[in-house]
């Protein structure tokens, strides 16, 4: 612990947004950094609790108290070298985690968690600017073969881990480039490609074999893959979206928001797209249907393309905007949130059904919707119509695609659809078969994503050598 009374002498100081009005006319990250000298004050505050309940917080179990008296103490590099210990991406958790860590800090308490995720961030950005971020290439070769399917946040964590102790992996991407929901979709407003691309990168220079545009299942068929390597992990995302069956779902206009928000970021990529079925918010009326991250990244990127007006329906009430503190704490509380695309103009409404979609020549031009009770049931007498031009679904996902790869594999599905594999092996029912990330767990966080990644490869490894060296 750098500083003992540190959280008393210091007051929390968080990085701030540029200002809306300048930001929604580029598609770059806008988040300000905190200077070094602000940074290390914040890192000051940590209390290094006899009960670390930051850890609580953590899928990826980061030493927080630790690198944060690192930083505290200016020793940067020994702080890059303790963060990476546990986490093999933190420029990415460092921008797009919710941070259940704050959550779970002793000082939340009274509102003023220390900046964990600033300070996480901080580390890692420094980490890169300072050149300490090398390649590891595994000294000794193992002889053994892994694929890997899915190149989002589990597969990478997964494909790097058993790379560095030697195993040769080949990971199979279906899109044009790797990265999964990392590149496609989440938006580059609040994570650039460039961080995804600089960690793809050094994973090739330590002898990762990326496969890009192979969909296992289509392109190659996934027995092959059984038969060719000596194990396969299957690391894709929780794919199949929730569907709204309500009349009007066929009009034109109503769209999944996994189909609108890669599309954009294609464009960014400058990633060729095909001129059918363009998905471009500009110049109309939009509607969100969803309260959740997905839906607030399709109202930032609404934003920039230059919509009239953008709504955001949710069907649960509007949460409290404080939690009880003595009830919550350190679980990851239920309030209002309101996230930087929210403040750049989207209007929100809680308790809200969509009854029907209406439309003119098959191109949506409204929902009929209808107020629900605590139940979700709907309120007689409650009923109004919403205009839009373009409904975006981002209700969340059931679970991975069945078509195609899961069942030629045949593998077992728990009772929500997703692979079945306990967290101590990773293991699914066919043999040399394992599952992580959102393919076994479901929708889920970015950082859940790296500890499965992480576990999994462990779990891998120890399954071919009969031991592992790596860390779960």
């Amino acid at each position: 612990m750098g500083k003992v009374t540190g959280f008393m002498e210091i007051d929390r100081v968080d990085r701030r947004y540029a200002p809306a009005s300048d930001r929604i006319r580029h598609y770059r990250e806008f988040v300000l950094p905190l200077s070094e000298e602000g940074t290390r004050d914040q890192a000051a505050r940590c209390m290094n609790c006899g009960i670390p309940y930051c850890h609580n917080g953590c899928p990826v179990n980061n030493q927080i108290p630790d690198w944060n008296d690192l930083v505290y103490r200016a020793d940067w590099q020994e702080a890059s070298r303790n963060l990476h210990s546990t986490n093999n991406f933190p420029e990415f958790t460092g921008r797009v985690c919710p941070a259940p860590c704050e959550a779970a800090c002793t000082l939340n308490l009274q509102d003023t968690p220390v900046t964990i995720k600033t300070i996480e961030c901080a580390i890692v950005d420094r980490a890169w600017r300072e050149g300490w971020l090398k390649p590891e290439p595994a000294p000794r070769r193992t002889g053994k073969r892994v694929a890997v399917v899915g190149s989002g946040p589990a597969g990478l964590a997964c494909a790097q881990q058993l790379a560095r102790v030697g195993h040769e992996v080949h990971v199979y991407e279906k899109n044009a480039e790797p990265g999964g929901l990392l590149r496609y979709g989440i938006p580059d407003f609040k994570l650039e490609k460039s961080h995804v691309e600089r960690r793809v990168e050094q994973m090739k220079a330590e002898g990762v074999v990326f496969h890009c545009n192979v969909a296992v299942g289509r392109d190659v068929s996934a027995a092959s893959l059984v038969d060719s390597y000596d194990a396969v992990a299957l690391a894709g995302g929780s794919e199949s979206p929730r569907d709204l069956a309500v009349p009007g779902r066929d009009l034109g206009g109503v769209h999944f928001a996994m189909d609108f928000l890669p599309q954009q970021n294609r464009r960014v990529s400058g990633e060729p797209m095909g001129a059918n079925d363009l998905i471009v918010a500009a110049g109309k009326s939009v509607v969100v249907i969803g309260g959740g991250d997905t839906g607030s990244d399709c109202i930032g990127t609404s934003i920039r393309q230059g919509a009239l007006k953008v709504t955001q329906l949710e069907i649960l009430a509007q949460p409290p905007k404080a939690e009880d503190k003595l009830m919550s704490w350190p679980n990851w509380p239920f309030k209002l949130r309101t996230s930087s695309s929210h403040e750049e103009g989207a209007e929100r409404d809680f308790a809200v059904m969509t009854s029907a979609f209406r439309g003119e020549n098959g191109v949506v031009t409204g929902l009929e919707c209808v107020r629900a009770d605590e139940k979700m049931k709907p309120i007689p007498g409650s009923e109004f119509v919403l205009k839009a031009d373009l409904v975006l679904l981002a209700m969340g996902f059931v679970s991975p695609v069945r078509e195609g790869m899961l069942e030629e594999l045949g593998v077992s599905l728990d009772g929500r659809g997703n692979v079945a594999a306990d967290t101590r092996r990773y293991a699914a029912s066919r043999p040399k078969v394992f599952a992580c990330g959102d393919m076994r767990r479901g929708q889920s966080l970015v950082v859940w994503a790296i500890r499965e990644g992480r576990q999994c490869a462990a779990s891998i490894d120890e399954t071919l050598m009969g031991a592992t060296v790596l860390p779960r």
